[in-house]
């Protein structure tokens, strides 16, 4: 148990917020209030009393994260402001951020029924969405700024036989990216099912990936599953497919595995393109928040100290397209000798610029997750970014010629040619994403969300908000009409 009495002393206020009560979802005002190196997000509910929850543990520390932006509000809006943040979402005039990836929830079916679910798949059996009404969703994102990179999601999405006609259908509505958010069963179980899927346009298999531990998907996902795991990633891998690990980060249960992933996704190039980690957020079928959170600085010490320093915490950095405190990124290439580098520092487009408009910053983040996602088979590359490619190359050997003795494998080794084949095929993308839930949303946050969903009727609502559950399991706008 926290020491309350020390853990609490000489509180120094960073700054005020909104956020919403866990247990009935209205809007309160919140403060963050930094101890020590530990920031908590600290609220009252006149109803329900107060709450205090861990939101960052650094180092590095909150205020070195964050930077500054200068944006305008979403370009294309389908709701009014109306009852405020976050009750107006669609996206309403009031969100700052244009759309990067959407969602598409395909089906409410799931081959699993794992004890953590954001989306509590399962739970109801809802009729799918017919070609129809996707073809609408499709026409809705176009006519709202996209093309965005799109998600197939749910639910498992592979439990629709007619998968591969989704994919086509948004093809040719002029949708270039598709990623499959998967358990991978039907992927590992069907040896020419991701053939048929890379066929029809998709690019990346996003696979859960929890840990190397059978324990690990026993408690996550209820089943020994790790055998299918490397099965899907094999046959991907047959396929063409670029497949990002995603692994659900618990406390307890595998947050000592985030070394061991990062080796087999080391191992497993250049068919596992990245390993994107995510936290465990507490909605939909996740139970109560525990005592301890895992916050970003504890996942990048972890893997720092999991992987021996080979890579580095001080390598990454925020994403500058979402809030600070959202997600982290970096890119690595692994040279033939089993060195690790970091080769490209801010990838995401770096900090807001006076004068962006909302939709400047999403694009380089489509275009880099479209790229470096990608099976390793991907499309040459179009001219500019190919140039970006060499002129980091460069910047990385700038010391010249490998010089006499230089290690074999090593980037001195290389030619300038050699190294952008490295880059190419053998650059591994490590990323986390922080969601939010009624127990740490930071309404400020919320507004600069550029993941979105989009709901039966036709909204575009921010992730964190369409999922967003109390502790009873009411929600704001998952399985709501309107």
């Amino acid at each position: 148990m926290i020491d309350r009495m020390g853990e609490y002393r000489d509180p120094v206020l960073l700054g005020v917020t909104e956020s919403v009560c866990p247990r009935c979802l209205t809007r309160i005002q919140a403060q963050k209030v930094k101890y020590g190196e530990r920031v908590y997000l600290e609220k009252y509910c006149a109803e329900h009393g107060f709450f205090r929850v861990l939101i960052w543990n650094g180092p590095p520390s909150y205020e070195s994260w964050g930077f500054g932006s200068a944006w305008g509000r979403a370009e294309h809006c389908l709701t009014r402001v109306d009852a405020g943040c976050p009750y107006d979402c669609g996206l309403c005039p009031d969100h700052r951020r244009q759309t990067c990836c959407v969602l598409l929830e395909v089906t409410q079916k799931c081959s699993l029924a794992c004890p953590v679910c954001f989306s509590s798949s399962g739970k109801t059996v809802l009729s799918d969405p017919s070609l129809e009404e996707i073809a609408a969703w499709y026409e809705t994102l176009m006519q709202c700024g996209g093309p965005f990179n799109i998600q197939l999601s749910g639910g498992e999405p592979t439990e629709r036989n007619d998968l591969p006609a989704i994919i086509e259908l948004g093809r040719e509505k002029g949708f270039a990216f598709f990623q499959l958010n998967t358990n991978g069963l039907r992927l590992a179980a069907e040896g020419g099912y991701a053939v048929r899927l890379r066929e029809a346009g998709l690019n990346c298999a996003f696979l859960q990936f929890d840990g190397l531990a059978e324990e690990t998907y026993l408690k996550l996902r209820g089943k020994r599953l790790l055998a299918q795991k490397q099965q899907a990633i094999e046959n991907a891998a047959k396929a063409g497919l670029g497949v990002v690990l995603v692994p659900t980060l618990v406390p307890g249960v595998n947050d000592r595995e985030i070394g061991a992933i990062l080796h087999f996704a080391v191992e497993h190039m250049p068919a596992v393109r990245g390993v994107h980690f995510q936290p465990i957020s507490y909605f939909g079928r996740c139970g109560q928040p525990p005592d301890k959170r895992l916050t970003i600085p504890d996942v990048l010490r972890a893997i720092e100290e999991q992987t021996a320093g080979k890579i580095k915490a001080e390598s990454f950095y925020p994403g500058s397209t979402e809030n600070a405190y959202c997600s982290f990124n970096s890119s690595f290439v692994v040279l033939a000798n089993g060195e690790i580098r970091p080769w490209k520092l801010k990838n995401s487009g770096g900090a807001s610029r006076p004068g962006q408009t909302a939709g400047e910053e999403p694009r380089k983040a489509q275009a880099f997750v479209a790229k470096h996602w990608s099976g390793a088979n991907k499309e040459e590359v179009g001219d500019k970014e190919a140039a970006d490619d060499k002129e980091a190359a460069a910047e990385k050997k700038a010391d010249g010629a490998a010089p006499a003795g230089a290690e074999p494998g090593s980037a001195q080794a290389y030619s300038l040619e050699e190294f952008l084949f490295r880059l190419k095929n053998y650059s591994l993308a490590v990323s986390g994403m922080a969601f939010q839930d009624a127990w740490n949303l930071d309404l400020e946050r919320l507004r600069e969300c550029y993941i979105h969903v989009v709901s039966p009727d036709k909204r575009i609502i921010p992730f964190c908000a369409y999922n967003l559950s109390a502790v009873d399991g009411k929600t704001l706008y998952r399985g709501r009409g309107r």
